[in-house]
C-alpha cells in the first residue's frame, strides 16, 4: 500500500509545541514515516541534537519508521558535525537535500533518501543518485504531475518515488535570513522572531494579493500545496509514498483524509485547511499559483 509520511517541521515552534507534536504523531495510525530533523537553520535551538536522537528512539519504539533529514544548506563544519552525531546515535537512513549531507551518507555506506533540494529532473540525475546509494527520491516541488509519472516509470531497480502532497512549497533557501531583515535584524542576532510566525511570515503583492511566505532563510509558497484531490492518479502511477508537511493546525486531519484517499474513499474537502488559499498549479505544468480544478 502507498506510504503517508510525516515531512519534517519546516517552521520554528517551541519545543514545548514540537514535542507534544510527535507524540501524538507516534500514536497517530495513518503515519507510515516520519522524517525528523532541523531542516532549515542551524540557529533554530530549541530542540538540540539530542532531543532529536531522544525522539527518533521514542518514535521507532512506537513503531514509525523514522529518516532524519539534514539541512537544505549545509554552511558549516558545526552543520556537519551535528548530523554526523544525529546519524551516529539516532542511526537509520538520512533524507539528504545537499551534496555534502549526501558525501556522509555515501563515506558511512548508507542508503538514503534523495530529498527535493537535490533537483533531480531527468533519469540520468536519478540514476547518478541510485548509484550514490539512493533507495528513495522526492522530485523538486515544481515538477509537474506527467513528468514525475515517466520518471517513476523509468527510475532505476528498487528506487521508490514519494511526492509532496500537502503544505506550503519550501521553494528556495538563500543564507541571509529574511525574517531578521524584517526586523532590521542581522541574521546572528536575529532574537529568533520565527518564534512569532509559526506559519511563515506572508509577503503581499502590491495589488494585496498573497504571494509568497517568508520563513527564515527559507522562501515557500503563500498557499497550500495541494493533492488530495489527484490521490486517485497518484494510485493508479503507482506512487510509492505521499508527504504531508507539519502544519500548525489540523495536520492529523489531513492525514486521516489522505488515509481514506489511499483506501480509494471520497477525498473530501481540503480547502478549510489552507486560509490563505490552495495551489496545485505545478502538477499541471502550469504556473505555481494557480489552483484547477481537477
Amino acid at each position: 500500500m502507498m506510504q503517508i509520511t510525516l515531512g519534517p517541521l519546516l517552521y520554528f515552534w517551541p519545543k514545548a509545541e514540537v514535542m507534544e507534536f510527535y507524540a501524538q504523531a507516534a500514536q497517530h495510525p495513518a503515519i507510515d514515516r516520519i522524517y525528523l530533523g532541523e531542516a532549515v537553520c542551524s540557529r533554530r535551538q530549541q530542540l538540540r541534537t539530542s532531543d532529536w536522537i531522544g525522539l527518533a528512539k521514542d518514535l521507532r519504539d512506537a513503531g514509525k519508521e523514522v529518516v532524519l533529514t539534514a539541512q537544505a544548506l549545509l554552511e558549516s563544519e558545526s552543520d556537519l558535525k551535528a548530523l554526523r552525531r544525529l546519524i551516529s546515535e539516532a542511526g537509520g537512513m538520512i533524507e539528504a537535500n545537499d551534496l555534502g549531507a549526501v558525501k556522509i551518507a555515501c563515506d558511512q555506506g548508507l542508503g538514503f533518501v534523495a530529498g527535493p533540494h537535490l533537483n533531480i529532473y531527468n533519469e540520468h540525475t536519478l540514476a547518478f543518485f541510485a548509484a550514490q546509494g539512493a533507495k528513495r527520491w522526492l522530485p523538486p516541488l515544481e515538477v509537474a504531475g506527467k513528468v514525475i509519472e515517466d520518471l517513476h516509470r523509468t527510475r532505476p531497480a528498487g528506487m521508490e518515488t514519494e511526492v509532496f502532497a500537502f503544505g506550503k512549497l519550501p521553494l528556495a533557501f538563500s543564507a541571509r535570513c529574511f525574517t531578521a531583515r524584517h526586523y532590521g535584524l542581522n541574521k546572528d542576532d536575529c532574537q529568533f522572531k520565527c518564534l512569532d510566525h509559526p506559519e511563515g511570515m506572508l509577503v503581499n503583492t502590491r495589488e494585496g494579493q498573497h504571494f509568497l511566505t517568508l520563513n527564515g532563510i527559507q522562501t515557500m509558497s503563500a498557499q497550500t500545496f495541494s493533492l488530495l484531490a489527484q490521490m486517485p492518479e497518484l494510485l493508479e502511477q503507482g506512487i510509492d509514498a505521499v508527504r504531508i508537511s507539519p502544519q500548525p493546525a489540523h495536520t492529523f486531519e489531513i492525514l486521516e483524509a489522505f488515509d481514506r484517499a489511499r483506501s480509494g474513499e471520497a477525498a473530501g474537502d481540503d480547502a478549510a485547511w489552507a486560509p490563505d488559499g490552495l495551489v496545485n498549479g505545478f502538477w499541471f505544468g502550469r504556473a505555481g499559483i494557480v489552483q484547477q480544478a481537477a
